[in-house]
């Protein structure tokens, strides 16, 4: 399990990137623009690999394109959209916390839906995470974190919410014997979520000029469609057809990590002590939930 694992940390490195290259191509771009052109730029690099390891265009059941529309749905358009209204309306640190909720709310939908029992240590270590990422959002002052509850917060536990059927969805679209590969589902899903968001690009050609956007805020795009969704989402799929859905889910208590660290080493933004902890805590509590006492990693993981 140590090379899924391993994926995980690097899904939560990739993920944390995109909070930097969101920041610096959401001003210049509209959102249903730089969302559709994210997705348009992973199918893009998804679809020639998608080819050659299937040795042809992808054969897929009619079952297969239901759950990537479903996965599209609940994972790239609605989350993307409770997410960028959040952002309109709290400010960007208690945002964040949806990334920091999705193994909460992931964990309890498993538990209910499909029954599948933490046992009370991961639950724990999936509460310390989330206290850390707390602490590192908060930079140490927790009062910013427990404050009113209004629109913005419920479209942020909204974002929570689908991602944790996403997570659920993906995982039942893997489990079965004539399921798609990880690379397969993710390329579908990437194309219609391109689609899907591409209908609302019409209604923002006023609001915005290629020729005025600046190449640092293309390159954000690139690396929104490479590293943060094809081959994040590619990892993050292939860990889920391993691991139980709650255990991958918490490794995403570790963007929020990232995403403070990368500020911090790209755009000179100041880390305290306090932040340091935090980001101490979410690991532990992400190392905690993953133990297997009394056994051994396995020596091989594709």
């Amino acid at each position: 399990m140590i090379r899924t694992y391993l994926r995980l940390v690097g899904v939560a490195a990739l993920w944390g990137g995109t909070f930097i290259a969101g920041r610096i191509a959401a001003p210049q771009i509209p959102h249903f623009t730089l969302a559709a052109l994210r997705f348009w730029a992973a199918f893009v690099v998804l679809f020639p690999l998608a080819c050659w390891q299937e040795r042809g265009i992808p054969v897929l059941q009619r079952r297969d394109v239901l759950y990537g529309a479903l996965i599209a749905l609940f994972g790239l358009v609605f989350y993307n959209l409770f997410f960028l209204g959040a952002l309109e309306l709290i400010p960007a640190s208690r945002t964040a916390l949806v990334v920091a909720l999705n193994p909460i709310m992931t964990a309890i939908a498993m538990a209910l839906v499909f029954k599948e029992r933490l046992a009370a240590y991961r639950w724990f270590g999936i509460s310390l995470a989330l206290t850390g990422v707390c602490i590192v959002l908060a930079k140490g002052d927790l009062s910013l974190i427990v404050q009113r509850v209004g629109q913005g917060e419920l479209l942020m536990w909204g974002g929570a919410s689908c991602w944790a059927v996403y997570t659920i969805i993906s995982r039942l679209a893997l489990q079965t014997s004539t399921a798609p590969s990880p690379l397969v589902l993710t390329t579908l899903t990437a194309l219609i979520g391109a689609l899907i968001l591409s209908i609302g690009i019409p209604g923002e050609w006023s609001a915005w000029s290629a020729t005025n956007v600046s190449w640092s805020a293309w390159g954000s795009i690139l690396y929104l469609g490479t590293g943060g969704t094809a081959l994040g989402f590619v990892w993050y799929a292939q860990a889920l057809a391993k691991l139980p859905a709650a255990r991958a889910a918490v490794f995403n208590n570790l963007v929020p990590v990232f995403g403070v660290l990368f500020a911090a080493l790209l755009l000179d933004e100041p880390i305290s002590m306090p932040m340091i902890m935090g980001g101490a805590i979410a690991l532990a509590g992400v190392s905690l939930t993953n133990w297997s006492p009394g056994t051994k990693p396995a020596a091989q993981d594709d």
